[in-house]
């Protein structure tokens, strides 16, 4: 695999990334190597990244909780304690090593310390890798509401390694597909039609596809002005349905990935009301998506509640909420406003 250059950034991919960073160490004279981790990325991951690494430099190993409930201030003012006590400077590098919760917060930590330090993004899920990790966004949560509190801000780099997939539970790959389907029903249906047409698919195969259009829409509009807006297709009412179901005690948690896939059929049923978007591929994208995805069952009894955290959404403007919606695949239109009772409509569909 070839390097893909973003805006100030290079994503290096397997071997390369890692030689790529320490000349990166060894250049830039850094003073402390900061190396970000949660409980699983340190157990399964941190052995094999360290091996790579060559350079006579600090190495300290900050170790926070898994989870998306973890993705917080509070989790970040512990961070910058640490960093502070360990002696961390302006000359310091943070290495983020995990799945979105650790490059999100990390690169938001990195990015505030000391008015900024340096930091790397080296993913170690399928969503971080194809998402997360590359676009220059930082950020954490406040409460349930998904990334409320954040900045964009680009890593000295990327390290693309898909061996660390191995380490991940298949749930979790599941939710990083969802991502990839929506780059290939909003920019590139070829991503889409692999995973429908092909049973035995290694998605990883679908990884420097993915993160090259991220990095196209990206490079096109840095700030979500136009383009970049449709990455978040699905994600309006799926980031509404995963923050429900985060703070919903006697229900599952959902994954990132597995609220967008619900967004992802509701938000193309009501492209069907609103756009004209053909209702045979609506039923084809639901078909595509319970064929990867249990179904969950969205309760009546919480439409309301839902629909309440999407007044949250930190795409809405003077109160009124946007969708990203599609006129046909590869065909889309930003910021349409969809009233409530079609919301409650395409949440009843997705149920059927």
């Amino acid at each position: 695999m070839q390097t893909i250059q973003a805006a100030s950034y290079p994503v290096h991919f397997q071997q390369k990334g890692y030689q790529e960073l320490s000349k990166l160490i060894k250049a830039q004279h850094y003073s402390t190597l900061f190396i970000l981790v949660d409980e699983n990325t340190f157990e399964h991951c941190y052995a094999k990244f360290i091996k790579h690494i060559e350079t006579d430099k600090k190495i300290e190993v900050i170790e926070i909780e898994a989870g998306e409930i973890n993705k917080n201030l509070e989790t970040c003012i512990g961070v910058w304690n640490a960093i502070t006590e360990l002696g961390g400077d302006r000359k310091s590098l943070m290495i983020t090593l995990g799945g979105g919760v650790i490059t999100d917060l990390g690169g938001f930590v990195a990015s505030c310390f000391k008015r900024g330090i340096d930091f790397v993004n080296i993913p170690t899920t399928l969503l971080s890798m194809v998402d997360a990790s590359v676009g220059g966004k930082t950020g954490v949560d406040l409460g349930v509401l998904k990334n409320q509190i954040g900045l964009f801000a680009n890593p000295k780099m990327v390290i693309v390694d898909d061996t660390y997939l191995s380490t991940v539970e298949k749930r979790e790959i599941k939710s990083g597909t969802a991502e990839i389907i929506k780059y290939g029903l909003t920019y590139d249906i070829e991503l889409f039609n692999e995973i429908k047409n092909n049973e035995s698919l290694k998605i990883s195969d679908l990884i420097f596809r993915s993160i090259e259009i991220k990095n196209e829409v990206v490079l096109e509009d840095p700030k979500e002005q136009q383009l970049r807006k449709i990455l978040n297709f699905g994600h309006t009412l799926g980031h509404a349905i995963e923050s429900f179901y985060l703070e919903s005690e006697d229900k599952e948690n959902l994954t990132h990935g597995e609220a967008i896939a619900i967004g992802m059929v509701c938000e193309s049923y009501i492209s069907s009301k609103l756009l004209g978007f053909p209702l045979q591929k609506v039923e084809e994208i639901k078909e595509v998506i319970l064929d990867i995805y249990d179904k969950t069952n969205l309760m009546k009894d919480d439409f309301s509640a839902i629909i309440d955290l999407l007044k949250h959404d930190k795409k809405n403007v003077n109160g009124q909420v946007n969708f990203v919606l599609l006129n046909d695949f590869e065909d889309y239109k930003i910021d349409c406003k969809v009233p409530e009772d079609l919301i409650i409509e395409s949440m009843e569909f997705y149920n059927l």
